[in-house]
């Protein structure tokens, strides 16, 4: 059974950003694996503290993240 698992800047995405990344990531699995390994398909989304999460050396928030998807550059 393939397990996914997603990390993520808490407080970065919605509710329903995250459910929509479990189905995407479900149906990318399946049109690998097959239709009969859907129910079996573990998508984890685990949100990772402000702070806690860094690119090159630098921490990185939720902020910087928003900035990010804007087009504007992090701090």
């Amino acid at each position: 059974m393939p397990i996914v698992n997603v990390k993520v800047i808490e407080n970065v995405f919605t509710p329903e950003q995250k459910q929509r990344m479990i189905r995407k990531l479900t149906d990318a699995m399946v049109e690998i694996e097959g239709e009969n390994m859907r129910g079996v398909t573990w998508v984890y989304i685990e949100d990772v503290k402000q702070g806690d999460f860094g690119i090159g050396g630098q921490p990185l928030t939720a902020a910087d993240v928003h900035k990010l998807q804007r087009g504007e550059a992090a701090a």
